[in-house]
């Protein structure tokens, strides 16, 4: 692929570093694009998301990058929103904090309503989102799986805006008619965004994709004298502008001129959905049905949004029966654009699930009378319509599956050199007969060069019962589980790494995120079972955890050697061979990561300490992400991400109270 000429660049990347060991060649292949679908194999800690950020700028494409879950989304946003500081990255997820979708269950004759709880900054940053696909072209996008449900057509996003010009004559009573109709709200005691008030000649607008402005307009009579962008906290000006396009408040616009057109579709539906119900003699379902619906009618007349107002997307759209919803990849249709599916081997099958749960969940409330046909219409992409809008595509694993590596033709570009030049850890096969005293012993000769121990067990009861017996032996030892919070779960780290504890027991959660440059001793239990949390890519993953230190091994526990076990170990074997040529070769020595230990004691003021504590703990937390994403530290990075969001909460929860 040519790349553009400098001049014609848009997307420039800003770092300290240069790309080292085996990030050059992998950069250099990808960016030639030898096929549309490429997999990027990037062992643990190797920098596989500095790679991507590199191979953005050699290809200058707007990007769209996917995550399997919103804490890793927040952390790849984080680290591209350090890397492009002058491009405009873009966070798109689900902007519910807590979601529970509107439900029949026939068995027992129960309907649960929907319930949730908008998080308003992240719907924010999704109207930022559409904003700048809609004005920009140097966009990157970091989202999560939510990214393959619908959202608005960018032909109306773009449509419903506002163009402001200083000297031209509006009418105030006009101009607020056109504020409301692209979703703004009058607020005249607070601005937030989205929201706007008129203060005699004066108009303050707080967009519905800003943070750091609100816009002020001021006229003389009917004309408008200024545009301002204005510091929302002092209401200092920043800069003066002759015209300004405004766009809409929120993500969904509903077109009120042709809101005649889809109430009449709707109704033409509830029709023919009655005579189906009375042909089949189910009074009770059609009356439900009818009710609901009729109800909704007039909400949407009166105030153009109902209650389960996502139902009616299709009329409302004005799309044909059956037809695949707008979703994020509707805006990039005009060129190419390239996709990385982040952990391919976990996101890929969330992808393919979803369409499928979704029409499942809806088809007992359209057969029982609570929904009409067509909010099946209202829903996920399925995972063919998602293949059909891919472009160019970066599949990045540590572990891809076998599907990823089809789809790419076999182009694999492995990265397995650390910029570190630390070695995949040596793998031990132990019989599980003694393993808790062998475990016992092993922990104590970590003392020798003060290493840390991570063991993973299968089961809650076996953890418990680990952890209990460790400390009966004086082994410093906690239980690291799935209800523990970031914040905790960032303290039990962080006092591993300060040596409070020598081993965390854990079950599942030893695969992914967890970067301890101290833990030089990984001890798998129950490694020959069968199942998921020990298949082959399950194992690499937990392998991987004692990739940072020098003196990283891995014991399996296990009377047998099970296929997924000799898999993984023949992997990491031929992964140890590759590096340690590679630093044979240009005389590299291994070091043990270094990062600081910093977080524990003002973590620790938590609940108790006051407002300005918490707002001076938020700002160094902030700063120690930043550097740590500078360092391409990021899996410490999302950690403190995670705390300051924690913090947050806190900070607001108190606020409120």
């Amino acid at each position: 692929m040519k790349s553009p000429t400098k001049d014609s660049k848009l997307f420039h990347l800003k770092s300290n570093f240069a790309p080292t060991g085996d990030q050059p060649a992998a950069i250099a292949k990808l960016a030639e694009f030898q096929t549309n679908e490429q997999v990027l194999l990037g062992a643990t800690g190797t920098g596989k998301t500095f790679t991507i950020a590199n191979v953005i700028q050699k290809v200058q494409l707007p990007t769209v990058v996917i995550a399997h879950n919103k804490t890793l989304a927040g952390q790849l946003y984080q680290e591209l929103k350090e890397l492009f500081p002058n491009n405009a990255v873009e966070y798109f997820i689900s902007y519910f904090d807590f979601y529970q979708p509107e439900a029949y269950l026939p068995a027992k004759g129960v309907y649960i309503e929907k319930s949730a709880t908008v998080n308003e900054e992240i719907k924010r940053l999704r109207v930022s989102t559409l904003h700048s696909l809609s004005t920009r072209k140097d966009v990157i996008v970091v989202g999560s799986v939510a990214s393959i449900y619908p959202t608005s057509s960018p032909a109306d996003f773009a449509q419903y805006s506002l163009w402001l010009v200083v000297g031209k004559e509006y009418g105030l009573s006009e101009l607020k008619t056109q504020l409301i109709h692209l979703n703004y709200v009058v607020n005249k005691q607070q601005l937030t965004p989205g929201k706007f008030r008129f203060q005699g000649d004066v108009v303050e607008v707080f967009p519905g994709y800003a943070q750091d402005y609100v816009l002020r307009l001021s006229f003389f009579d009917q004309q408008l004298e200024q545009i301002a962008r204005i510091d929302p906290l002092t209401n200092k000006v920043l800069e003066t502008l002759n015209s300004f396009k405004l766009g809409p408040a929120d993500e969904y616009i509903v077109n009120q001129n042709d809101l005649g057109v889809a109430l009449d579709t709707i109704k033409a539906e509830l029709k023919d959905r009655l005579k189906y119900f009375e042909r089949l003699n189910f009074p009770e379902r059609a009356q439900r049905l009818q009710t609901i619906t009729e109800h909704d009618l007039a909400d949407l007349k009166a105030w153009g949004v109902c209650s389960g107002v996502e139902n009616y997307a299709r009329h409302l759209e004005h799309r044909p029966p059956h037809s695949k919803p707008y979703n994020i990849f509707d805006y990039f249709t005009k060129g190419e654009w390239l996709l990385v599916v982040d952990e391919s081997h976990q996101t890929l099958p969330q992808i393919k699930g979803m369409y499928n749960t979704d029409i499942s969940r809806k088809q007992s409330l359209i057969e029982y009378g609570f929904r009409l046909p067509s909010a099946l219409d209202n829903r996920p992409l399925s995972y063919e319509e998602f293949r059909q809008g891919i472009n160019k595509v970066i599949y990045v694993s540590a572990t891809p599956r076998e599907e990823e590596i089809q789809l790419s033709h076999n182009n694999v570009v492995e990265q397995l050199v650390r910029p570190t030049y630390l070695l995949d850890p040596e793998v031990i096969v132990k019989p599980k007969d003694n393993q808790v005293e062998d475990l016992v012993s092993e922990i104590i000769n970590q003392r020798k060069h003060n290493g840390r121990t991570f063991v993973t067990v299968l089961t809650i009861k076996m953890a418990e019962n680990l952890t209990d017996f460790l400390k009966e032996r004086n082994i410093k030892v906690a239980y690291i589980h799935k209800d523990i919070k970031a914040l905790e779960r960032l303290i039990l780290l962080t006092d591993l790494r300060k040596g409070e504890y020598e081993c965390l027991v854990g079950i599942n959660l030893l695969r992914e995120g967890l970067d301890v440059p101290e833990v030089s001793l990984v001890a798998i239990f129950d490694a020959d079972i069968p199942g998921l949390p020990r298949d082959e890519r399950s194992l690499i993953q937990i392998i991987g955890r004692a990739a940072r230190n020098v003196h990283g091994r891995v014991i399996m526990y296990a009377n047998t050697i099970s296929e997924q076990m000799d898999k993984a170990i023949k992997e990491t074997q031929r992964r140890r061979t590759i590096q340690m040529a590679y630093n044979e070769q240009h005389h590299k020595t291994p070091m043990t990561v270094q990062k600081p230990i910093t977080l524990n004691q003002p973590i620790k003021l938590k609940t108790k300490s006051s407002e300005q504590q918490k707002a001076a703990l938020i700002k160094q937390l902030t700063k120690e992400m930043k550097q740590a994403a500078a360092n391409q530290n990021y899996e410490l990075a999302i950690e403190i991400r995670d705390s300051i969001f924690e913090l947050e909460k806190q900070f607001r929860g108190k606020i409120k109270s």
